[in-house]
Formats: C-alpha cells, structure tokens, sequence
C-alpha cells in the first residue's frame, strides 16, 4: 500500500511549468526510476490533487498571509475534511 504524505505545487510563470513534488511512502514493489514506479506516483498525485479540490471547492478559509511587505508573499489557507452525508 502507498501512503501519500505531501504534494507541493510549484507554478513557474516564466517557463509556463507546473513542477509537482511527490512524497510518498511505498511498500516496496516496484524499484526506482521504473515505469511502475512512475505509475504509483501519477495515481498518488492525481488522487491528492481531487482530495485537495474538494474543499475548496466547497469553500477555503484563509487563515493568515506571510507578513512580506512584497505582492509575493504567501497565503494560508485552512481547509475543512470533505464530509458525505
């Protein structure tokens, strides 16, 4: 069994790029840098990313900002577990 444990999105403008990090733990199975290995990543992100939408889709809270003086600061965002009646 897989367990996802953290995606971070990186949109790079400049190149157009969505850069999407995966952490996750395995049980083994497949070795790295093989096709199966590339399979249970995609499935662990594609998954993680509709898990994500959900909430949001459903309304976020937005719970703090970093503090910079900059537009490019930071915001956070508290999102409540989806729930099915």
């Amino acid at each position: 069994m897989n367990e996802l444990q953290r995606l971070v999105l990186d949109y790079r403008s400049e190149a157009g790029e969505l850069v999407i990090r995966c952490l996750y733990r395995s049980q083994g199975g497949a070795g790295p840098s093989t096709k199966a290995r590339a399979r249970e990543g995609t499935a662990l992100i594609r998954t993680g990313l509709q898990d994500a939408l959900e909430p949001l889709e459903a309304g976020a809270e937005c719970v703090g900002t970093s503090g910079f003086d900059s537009p490019q600061g930071r915001m956070f965002f508290w999102l409540q577990p989806h729930r099915t009646k």
